[in-house]
């Protein structure tokens, strides 16, 4: 995520923009296809379609309430001010951990890559010294600050963009329409619940594909107008990601069909199928680019979030904020290679299922907050108000329950698992009392419209 110096130049509408665009768009766009082909045939485009207006109609709570706050942090501020300390820790907490495992999917999803044309990453001992050369580098690049952010955030963009607008124009001319067969599975097809299963494990993969929307309104105090410019952003975004999986999807099925389900670089193998080896190597450095990129980004997002808490907000011990000559927070950083470390162990698609769930867990409080204000008139909006008043927060709220239905045991123990290690700190760390009295003056001062 692109960032500003206290007192520079503030991020634009069109840096928000491709910002955005960064933090949405990751592996998942150049490994998932095969895992949601796998599903659902020709009808992953529908199942992507679906997941695409689920997931707008959460981004549009989200940009309502960007119109109403300042501050940065997104859907822990909106937790905090709605239902209190507790609850914005708790969410808090979660999204730090979701920025743990971004990281981890990501350098996952890298040595993924690799490993489809470099054997030696086969082995697990390689793997594994890679995993941890990874985000050790990460950690120790980001202890000298935040000089090399934007440029990575910069090159990684322009790389994902350039690969996928390459792969849809030129590979378009390569489809074979006989390849749009079957449209779905027969399994899928032989029963409600074959139907229903089918789609559901394949909505749970393509709803990872727009989770990173979320990160947008964190970085808030760095916008200019973040009031106005966040809600436009959060629209422009998921309108123009959901055309581009849309149309990589099926150039994709139109050039493989049937075959798409076969490899773990589905776009790559593509590409080398309809153009030839150029396409492959083109797509495998474009992926490549933009994985370290989002891998490096999650990297810096994850330890500064959390020692946001305890440097601005008094929610963990002042340790944790602790910050080198450098500016950079090192306590939080060491934690966050620690954890992401211990995440390492598990595969892919495991660290995308936890992402699911930890946003999960922040969209469900984020939408009764938007409904507590539709209802109290607390802190009005600025150039964005959500329509329809209840309608879109309470259909957001019904799809983001079904997606519990998705999740296997193992994903929620660990969600469960986070949620009381939270609970517990909690209670034993020491409470910052001035933050919470300027929080309360805070209050007082914008629960009525002026």
């Amino acid at each position: 995520m692109k960032t500003a110096k206290a007192g520079g130049k503030k991020l634009s509408f069109l840096s928000i923009y491709f910002l955005g665009i960064n933090a949405v768009v990751g592996s998942g766009a150049f490994l998932l296809p095969q895992v949601i082909y796998r599903d659902m045939n020709l009808m992953s485009v529908l199942v992507l379609l679906f997941a695409a207006l689920t997931v707008s109609m959460v981004a549009l709570v989200y940009a309502d309430l960007a119109s109403r706050f300042k501050e940065s942090g997104a859907a822990w501020i909106y937790s905090y001010n709605a239902f209190g300390r507790f609850a914005g820790f708790e969410i808090g907490i979660f999204i730090w951990f979701l920025g743990c495992c971004t990281l981890t999917a990501e350098v996952v999803a890298l040595l993924t890559t690799l490993k489809s044309f470099l054997p030696v990453f086969h082995n697990p001992v390689v793997y594994y010294s890679s995993v941890v050369g990874l985000i050790v580098l990460f950690s120790i690049i980001n202890l000298f600050g935040r000089s090399l952010v934007k440029l990575v955030d910069n090159t990684s963009s322009a790389a994902k963009m350039a690969t996928i607008i390459i792969f849809i124009v030129v590979g378009a001319f390569t489809i074979h329409f006989g390849h749009f067969h079957p449209v779905i599975p027969t399994a899928a097809a032989s029963s409600f619940s074959g139907f229903f299963s089918h789609f559901g494990a394949a909505f749970s993969v393509v709803f990872y594909l727009f989770a990173g929307f979320s990160f947008v309104p964190i970085a808030a105090k760095q916008m200019e107008n973040p009031e106005k410019n966040i809600p436009r952003v959060l629209v422009a975004v998921m309108a123009s990601v959901t055309i581009l999986y849309s149309l990589m999807m099926v150039v994709a099925i139109g050039i493989l069909g049937t075959r798409m389900s076969k490899y773990s670089t589905p776009i790559a193998i593509a590409f080398r199928d309809g153009v030839g080896t150029w396409g492959y190597v083109l797509v495998i450095v474009g992926m490549l680019i933009s994985i370290f990129g989002v891998a490096f980004v999650a990297s810096f997002n994850a330890p500064s979030l959390i020692a946001s808490l305890a440097n601005e907000h008094g929610m963990l011990p002042k340790v944790i904020g602790k910050k080198n000559r450098y500016n950079a927070p090192w306590v939080s950083i060491i934690l966050t290679a620690a954890v992401s470390l211990m995440l390492s162990t598990q595969s892919y698609l495991f660290l995308v299922s936890c992402i699911v769930l930890a946003s999960f867990v922040q969209y469900v409080p984020t939408i009764f907050a938007e409904i507590r204000f539709q209802h109290t008139d607390e802190f009005p909006t600025h150039g964005f108000k959500l329509p329809g008043k209840y309608l879109i927060p309470v259909l957001a709220l019904v799809i983001s329950f079904y997606m519990v239905t998705n999740f296997t045991a193992k994903t929620i123990m660990v969600g469960a698992i986070v949620a009381v290690i939270a609970a517990i700190a909690y209670i034993f760390i020491d409470k910052d009392e001035k933050c919470e009295q300027k929080r309360q003056a805070r209050l007082a001062k914008l629960r009525k419209k002026g």
